[in-house]
Order: C-alpha cells, then sequence, then structure tokens
C-alpha cells in the first residue's frame, strides 16, 4: 500500500508541478550565496540533496480544486540539517500529497550550505511573495501556511516564531505583504533548544505564533527533546498548539515511514480541518 502511494505521488509530481520562480530579484537578494557553483550530494538512497544554493527558487504545485475556489497553500521547506535541501522526498513528494487533498504547495528551495540567515531571509520573502501572487495562482492569502522537516522544521518554527518582524530590508511591493504563516506544521523539527533546557534563542514566543503542530517520535534521540521544549513552552505561554509524539518513526522519514509515526499525514490532515484549513 505504502508503495502504491508513493508511486501514484511520484506520478503526481511530475504532472503537477509549474516553473520555478526566483524568490529574488536578480541582483537584490539580501545577504550572501554559497561559494560553490549549485550541485547535487550523490548518496545510495536516491533521493536529491541539492547544495550550494545561491538562487533561491519557489516551486508551485498547484491543486485542482473542483469548485474552482482558492486553495489553501502551504509552503514546503525540505531538510538537510542547512547543508542541502532534500527537495523530493521533503518537497515535492510531500507538495503532491497536499494536491491530493486540495491544498497547494509551494516548495522552496532555500540557500546552503550553512547560511541559516540566508534561509530565513528566503522563506519570509517566500511568505510575501505567495501571498503577493495569490489570485493569479489561485490561492487564498488568508490560509497560508508553512511545512517543514528537520533543519526546514527549524526554518518553518522560526518563520512562525520570528525574533524580528522581517530580517531584511524591504525591497518592492512583494515586501509589503506580510512575511508570518497563517498556521505551521513542523515534521521532527531540528533546532528547536539551546541545549540547555530552554527553547532557542531564535525563537520568539511573544511573536503572535499561529497555530502549530508539532510532529516527532521518541526514538529521534537527537531531536525529539527541542520538540518536547517547545512544546511545553508553547503550553505555558498559552498558544494554541498540538503535539503529535509517536513511540517510533526515528528521523527523515518524510512520507515513507513504516513504524509508529506513519500516521503523521493523516494526523496533519485532520488537524488542518480543525483550524479551517481543509
Amino acid at each position: 500500500m505504502l508503495r502504491l502511494l508513493l508511486l501514484l505521488i511520484t506520478a503526481t509530481c511530475q504532472i503537477s508541478a509549474q516553473n520555478a520562480v526566483n524568490v529574488w530579484p536578480d541582483g537584490k537578494m539580501p545577504g550572501k550565496g554559497a561559494k560553490e557553483p549549485e550541485s547535487e550530494v550523490k548518496r545510495k538512497d536516491g533521493f536529491q540533496r541539492i547544495t550550494n544554493v545561491s538562487k533561491p527558487t519557489l516551486t508551485l504545485f498547484q491543486a485542482k480544486r473542483a469548485d474552482e475556489t482558492a486553495a489553501p497553500a502551504i509552503i514546503v521547506c525540505p531538510g538537510g540539517g542547512y547543508s542541502y535541501c532534500v527537495v523530493d522526498k521533503e518537497g515535492s513528494e510531500i507538495a503532491a500529497w497536499l494536491n491530493q487533498h486540495g491544498i497547494s504547495a509551494l516548495v522552496l528551495k532555500y540557500r546552503t550550505p550553512n547560511n541559516r540567515e540566508g534561509a530565513f531571509q528566503d522563506v519570509q520573502r517566500a511568505l510575501s511573495l505567495t501571498r503577493s501572487n495569490a489570485a493569479e495562482w489561485k490561492i487564498d492569502p488568508k490560509r497560508i501556511g508553512v511545512i517543514g522537516f528537520s533543519a526546514g522544521g527549524n526554518l518553518a518554527a522560526k518563520a512562525s516564531a520570528p525574533v524580528v518582524a522581517r530580517c531584511y530590508a524591504e525591497l518592492d511591493a512583494i515586501d509589503q505583504q506580510s512575511c508570518r504563516p497563517d498556521f505551521a506544521i513542523l515534521v521532527y523539527p531540528a533546532y528547536l533548544d539551546d541545549k540547555a533546557g530552554k527553547v532557542a534563542a531564535d525563537l520568539n514566543l511573544n511573536s503572535g505564533i499561529p497555530p502549530t503542530l508539532i510532529v516527532h517520535s521518541e526514538d529521534d534521540k537527537t531531536h525529539v527533546v527541542g520538540s518536547k521544549i517547545y512544546h511545553e513552552a508553547l503550553n505555558a505561554a498559552k498558544i494554541g498548539h498540538e503535539f503529535k509524539l509517536y513511540p517510533t518513526g526515528g528521523h527523515g522519514y518524510g512520507l515513507r515511514c513504516e513504524r509508529d509515526a506513519k500516521v503523521w499525514p493523516e494526523d496533519a490532515l485532520n488537524w488542518l480541518g480543525t483550524i479551517g484549513v481543509k
């Protein structure tokens, strides 16, 4: 069943993706890019990992809705430890799954490697860019969220709990649009804690955090502590959220988990329904 689902998702990716758009105007990107040309990191598992990203892009996977109404949309932030972006397993596959449920998706290829400042600028600009193009892309500008995996989960958390409202100087009319998500889904997020029992300093609990879903599993020993600390901090601040903690699942599975966390996509869709997105 899982293999059949992934085959269907792969086929959907091939027919739904539209051309990628540049996140920044030529010559006006703040911060820095990579020192080397963009390239692919090869691993035996065959997934596509892109590094040395100096021209961030946003690729639209548009949901087809029978009633032709504007769709909710989610910006997808792949993982990769900020060293690269896993643009298929935690990108286009996620987009196709969302499309199947009437949600448009936009896969963000953000700056790498080791460029957290640049990546944060990229996701904030991507949110404004999506709202600016909402009418053309048939997206509801009041239902634009973000989903992230591992390092991408950290990026999604920072977008929803920013230390500063916008981390770069406004460039144009696009930046007149809000760069805050209406909701956030953090899937096995990384780097949410400061390793001393507190929430990481680059997350602001007083920033008006939107509805948030945290997905993790107990056997992800490296990063689950951060999710627990963030969950407890959100509870203490009385910020609406849900924490799905599964006994097993590990890390980095996307839609391909075969342990307890395999139900996370269904749980996420149910949660989206409770906040009025589906």
